[in-house]
């Protein structure tokens, strides 16, 4: 034991012999002890003060452990219960246990035992009461059910919920994937006079076109093949509270034309159905896409999109607040560590430097993913650098995926210069050839569908050379990667063509 410290811990036990081991033992430990000489004044210390663990005989007259024990649960459900008894039996031991004891210590006492129960107990209730202070200190200050964010751009978007959530005025929430869109959502519904009412997801983007009809609005018996009964629509089940359309840009148009209908005047018609249903949602919707733009471009109706977008909420990809990953990993380790039952506590500053590094283009979800990975593989009480990804741990390695995403990135900051643009993506497309072969040139520039002369040019144009330069840069190569052979020396196709194509695209 080492605990000690402020930790208080009431011992009750109708011998005053075992009252006075426990007030000696511990109090040498550095706690503060209060004893009870029976259940009775048990009770009334729980009401009057509080502790950090209950140590308490199973058998006593009038109120017994094991009401003792249900009572302390009641007062005090936190604190851990140590049952003492000189009557050992696996009956009154799984008893105990059912009603909520933390562990089963019988007389004659082991020193040894007793310490090591008291520790696990006391780490318990340490550990609980640290959990329960991280939740309410950040359900108070940075989330609305789980959205978390301390930055400046996230205590914008709490103001916008909390203006948003008193009224019924439609939402729409812009964000790349992982950003947390579905969370704003749910948290403008929870602020508002709807969060006892319904709130109901629908992912526009994963229910089959001709399957869309009947499950926003139902549909009647008989309507089409396989309608053996009528079935209420999600807009119905939806009734008085909030539907979430989410991947709204990948409605279909003709089923635009009816969502619009829906929001214009709140009533639909079943699928096979004569008669109107009211309906009474507030419709909330999300994109990925720029839906501006897919108007622009007749792939989303206008009408709808100003229907929708009366208020919009962009959320800021994680790489563009990244003040916050130090609170989001806390908040995901806290959360993976007590969903695995490991005792991990913090994560080291090195790791810390190394998440803080990384881009994020999954965002917040891929940043829970890699803390939930890292616990998994976590043998010690703190995250260690060496237990995060691969692609953390080499950023030499970490080749930039210049995809259309990260190129209107670039835009949106300013100018781009296509010509840096075309060499960096055929060095990605190089390394990423060598990676596959492990280094073997004649295999990558056969998949590259260029001469073996050709890719020794482009390698040496990008500072790409031998094996131990490839090791250097993050690569899993074979010493044979300096192989020389000429396969193929017709014309070169050009990579940069290609990229040229595929940023077009």
């Amino acid at each position: 034991m080492g605990m000690g410290g402020n930790m208080r811990i009431l011992v009750v036990d109708d011998e005053l012999s075992v009252r006075e081991f426990f007030e000696i033992l511990l109090k040498k430990e550095g706690f503060d002890v209060v004893s009870a000489k029976d259940g009775l004044d048990a009770l009334q210390c729980l009401r009057d003060e509080e502790f950090d663990l209950v140590i308490t005989d199973l058998n006593m007259k009038e109120i017994d452990g094991m009401s003792l024990l249900k009572e302390s649960k009641k007062t005090q459900p936190e604190v851990p219960v140590i049952m003492v008894t000189a009557f050992a039996t696996t009956d009154s031991a799984v008893e105990a246990m059912k009603a909520g004891a933390f562990d089963y210590l019988s007389k004659p006492f082991k020193i040894d035992e007793i310490k090591l129960t008291i520790d696990k107990a006391l780490e318990k209730k340490k550990l609980t009461s640290e959990n329960r202070a991280l939740k309410s200190a950040l359900q108070s200050k940075y989330t609305f059910s789980n959205l978390l964010g301390e930055s400046e751009a996230m205590q914008r978007i709490y103001d916008l919920i909390r203006k948003t959530a008193a009224t019924r005025t439609n939402v729409l929430i812009c964000g790349e994937s992982g950003t947390g869109k579905e969370l704003v959502a749910r948290a403008v519904h929870f602020n508002s006079n709807r969060k006892d009412r319904p709130f109901v997801t629908v992912n526009c983007g994963a229910i089959p076109e001709n399957l869309i009809e009947s499950e926003l609005f139902g549909h009647m018996k008989g309507s089409f093949t396989g309608a053996v009964a009528n079935k209420q629509g999600l807009f119905e089940a939806a009734h008085t509270g909030t539907i979430f359309l989410d991947e709204i840009g990948e409605l279909p148009l003709q089923m635009q034309v009816k969502l619009l209908r829906v929001i214009q005047e709140r009533n639909f018609m079943r699928v096979g159905g004569t008669e109107t249903v009211e309906v009474d949602v507030r419709v909330i919707a999300a994109t990925n896409r720029d839906l501006a733009e897919e108007v622009k471009k007749a792939a989303f109706r206008e009408d709808l999109y100003y229907r929708l977008n009366v208020i919009q909420v962009k959320l800021p990809p994680l790489r563009h607040r990244k003040d916050d990953i130090p609170l989001l990993s806390e908040f995901f380790l806290r959360k993976y560590a007590h969903e695995t039952g490991k005792d991990i506590r913090r994560i080291s500053p090195r790791a810390m430097e190394g998440l803080m590094t990384y881009d994020y283009y999954g965002n917040v979800r891929e940043l829970e993913n890699i803390i939930e990975r890292s616990v998994a593989l976590e043998t010690s009480q703190e995250v260690q650098f060496e237990s995060l990804p691969g692609n953390i741990l080499h950023p030499k390695a970490q080749h930039e995926d210049f995809s259309v995403r990260e190129v209107q990135d670039q835009l949106e900051t300013g100018s781009i210069a296509l010509d840096d643009l075309m060499e960096a993506f055929e060095k990605d497309l190089l390394l990423k050839a060598l990676e596959k072969t492990r280094g073997s040139r004649t295999r990558a520039a056969r998949m590259l569908g260029i001469s073996t002369r050709s890719i020794r040019y482009r390698l040496k144009k990008h500072g790409i050379g031998d094996v131990d330069e490839m090791r250097e840069a993050g690569l899993d190569v074979l010493d044979e990667a300096t192989e020389c052979g000429d396969e193929d020396s017709g014309a070169e196709d050009s990579v940069v063509s290609d990229s040229r194509d595929f940023v077009r695209k």
